[in-house]
């Protein structure tokens, strides 16, 4: 997901990674921000996102933003939070919350989730499509996508156990707050390196092993990215511009980043758009325990609409 953390490399003050860029190449001032400057930040954070930027991160914000003030001009943060809290700023808002924001993911990341897909999810729909209780159209929605691994991970498994030649039609949404990571998950082109939880069998079905210029790298296969669809969305937004409802929704360690009240708004809008039998799937360092009106858990870390008819533990 898009969450907002410092990665190591960005630990090291930034007066000593000028010391490391030749001078002639750029010029930047030290970027300091006080505690009174910080505290609009994180309001105009908080109001564009919901997510809330704790005090710990004082050095994320300086080191991350210290590229929109190069980029700019500007000499100080007070002077780039004039501008970018202007109502009329939302590209440059953007543009912000694409710098401060982190993106950790890989495919098949969590497989445990995986696994109930093919043992237990992926069971009960053939069964159920097959006694004619449910459609083959299978809509997925993988909110806070990062740089796509998870929408296609989602989109092999999902194209290995339900395919389309036995008349299942699969679509995945796939959505993030940072337009610069869904550039990267479009064009679908990945490190060999970051392949290791790939399945074989689906490495060397759904990946091009690249050549020349890009040794080193791998495509996902045009079968898989056509299944997948990237849209912008910020979870924090009051209505989300999606229209269709969804069989499963995953939204996994991305709640971690918010505060209770954004976290249970943003549980209920994306309840909202659960199909009558849909699931909701979080990381497994997360948890709805305060929050679980009009939800069942019915595997750890999966929760269904309590209205559901269907019992998900008979096919286990």
């Amino acid at each position: 997901m898009s969450g907002i953390d410092l990665s190591p490399a960005e630990r090291a003050s930034s007066a000593t990674q000028m010391r490391d860029e030749p001078e002639s190449r750029w010029y930047l001032p030290e970027v300091t921000v006080t505690p009174a400057l910080f505290a609009r930040f994180q309001r105009l954070i908080y109001n564009e996102t919901g997510i809330w930027l704790s005090e710990s991160k004082t050095a994320l914000l300086c080191g991350r933003l210290a590229r929109r003030l190069r980029a700019l001009e500007f000499k100080s943060l007070r002077e780039y939070y004039e501008v970018v809290s202007q109502p009329e700023q939302h590209e440059e808002r953007v543009r912000m919350i694409d710098a401060i924001t982190t993106n950790e993911t890989r495919f098949f990341r969590e497989p445990r989730h995986f696994e109930y897909l093919v043992g237990t999810l992926f069971p009960l729909w053939r069964r159920l499509a097959g006694q004619g209780l449910r459609s083959k159209k299978i809509r997925v929605w993988s909110a806070g996508c990062s740089s796509g691994e998870e929408p296609y991970s989602l989109a092999m498994v999902l194209a290995e156990n339900l395919p389309a030649c036995e008349g299942w039609d699969v679509r995945i949404l796939a959505t993030d707050i940072s337009t610069r990571v869904l550039a990267i998950a479009q064009e679908g082109i990945y490190r060999i390196a970051g392949s290791t939880d790939i399945p074989r069998d689906m490495l060397q079905r759904f990946m091009l092993k690249g050549h020349s210029e890009y040794e080193g790298k791998m495509k996902v296969v045009r079968e898989i990215r056509e299944l997948v669809e990237f849209q912008r969305l910020n979870l924090g937004d009051d209505v989300y511009p999606v229209k269709e409802t969804f069989d499963a929704i995953f939204c996994r360690n991305v709640l971690i980043y918010f505060d209770a009240a954004s976290k249970t708004q943003v549980v209920d809008k994306l309840v909202r758009h659960l199909a009558p039998q849909g699931l909701l799937f979080i990381g497994h360092a997360e948890n709805l325990h305060s929050i679980t009106q009009g939800l069942k858990s019915v595997a750890p870390t999966v929760y269904l609409q309590s209205k559901e008819k269907h019992s998900l533990r008979e096919v286990r």
